[in-house]
């Protein structure tokens, strides 16, 4: 009767590694239960969360380390699978510094004149005299440290303005470089302007961009100093709403989540899902998008403070009952016609589409000025009849 074979010990990198699988399936298997309770309650919105990556990452380093741990016998005494396995694990550090990196450099902005990761900070090069318009500057607090730089442009007759409008920038742009000419048409017309630098940009406080998630919060607080305004200007008209990109994306939050109540929205060149926002646009730049758009949205999420996959203009727009006009340029290579037919079906409440032959991802006032004109003159004509 031969004797049975004696178990080897385990070694310590052993130990480790099946104490690290255990630790991550233990994770995994709390935060499930714990998602599941909170969702149940209806505290959280489980399928809001990124729930894919979480179940990937921690189930899949478990069994990664639970595999390890098993072979590792025959992993110490192959010396081309340690560097294998070494060479993934350091393409794996490596794709998450980059994407950190990324995501920083798209949400942080940099002093003029100053180094540092981030991109340049929006100024506000021109004034709204440049353009012929008369303005006054007016600080808006958001709290002791905090506050919004906005440009108030009264109408062309101040005795008959036929309303307010407020405009706000897209990602990387401010009032003095996307706001005068849209604020320019919109006095012609005989409204009220109030243009606003979101905090980061311009001459705002601050110096991160969130892709309009806590942008919502700033658009809540101009609606709020509009009012105020409004009464003491002494004004009984509709306050309406524009914003550029991003900065659609901020008002739709914004009526979706902050009961921010104005008459009517407009929103030029919007986009559906910040996910799918990132992935064409390293897919314009010949990146791979997976998973490089998806750890780019988490580590920015993490970064903010907000969780990036659940932030999507679309389905904030379900909760928009105002009458609402969408601009969209025929050729912009960021939102497709079919993208923006799906965004358009889920307002539950009036809306209108313009679409501009041979205009891009750009400022649309600038390349066709009479359409632009036309289609917000009528639009805002029909808010004030109601009104």
């Amino acid at each position: 009767m031969k004797p049975k074979p004696i178990a080897q010990p385990k070694s310590a990198a052993q130990r480790h590694l099946t104490v690290a699988g255990r630790i991550a399936w233990m994770l995994l298997a709390i935060a499930i239960a714990l998602l599941w309770l909170l969702h149940r309650a209806g505290i959280v919105n489980a399928w809001q969360l990124p729930l894919k990556p979480m179940l990937v990452f921690l189930g899949g380093s478990g069994l990664v380390c639970l595999l390890l741990a098993q072979f590792w016998g025959f992993w110490q005494h192959r010396q081309w699978l340690q560097r294998l396995g070494w060479m993934a694990v350091a393409f794996f550090a490596i794709l998450n510094l980059l994407a950190f990196i990324f995501a920083y450099s798209l949400t942080h902005f940099t002093p003029p004149g100053t180094f540092g990761i981030g991109l340049p900070r929006p100024v506000n090069s021109r004034l709204p005299s440049d353009f012929g318009l008369e303005y006054t500057t007016r600080r808006i607090r958001v709290n002791d440290r905090e506050w919004l730089e906005s440009w108030f442009i009264p109408a062309s007759n101040t005795d008959s303005s036929k309303g307010t409008i407020l405009l706000f920038p897209g990602q990387g742009g401010s009032k003095g470089k996307q706001l005068l000419a849209p604020a320019q048409v919109l006095h012609g017309l005989g409204y009220d302007a109030l243009l606003v630098d979101f905090r980061g940009v311009g001459g705002s406080s601050g110096s991160t961009s969130t892709i309009g998630v806590l942008e919502a919060k700033d658009v809540a607080l101009a609606v709020d100093y509009a009012r105020e305004l409004q009464q003491q200007l002494q004004r009984r008209s509709p306050i309406v709403l524009y914003g550029v990109s991003m900065g659609s994306a901020a008002i739709l939050r914004a009526v979706s989540r902050e009961n921010v109540t104005p008459d009517a929205i407009v929103l030029e060149l919007p986009f559906s899902r910040l996910l799918d926002a990132v992935r064409v646009r390293l897919a314009d730049r010949g990146i791979p998008t997976f998973p490089a758009a998806e750890l780019i949205v988490f580590w920015g999420g993490i970064q903010q403070g907000f969780n990036g996959f659940a932030h999507n203009p679309i389905a904030d727009a379900r909760q928009v009952r105002v009458p609402t006009l969408v601009l969209h340029g025929e050729d912009d290579r960021w939102m497709s016609l079919a993208q923006i037919d799906e965004l358009l079906a889920v307002f539950p409440g009036e809306k209108q589409l313009t679409i501009f032959p041979d205009a891009g991802h750009q400022l649309l006032v600038t390349v066709d000025r009479d359409l632009w004109g036309q289609s917000i003159d009528r639009f805002l004509n029909a808010v004030g009849e109601k009104f």
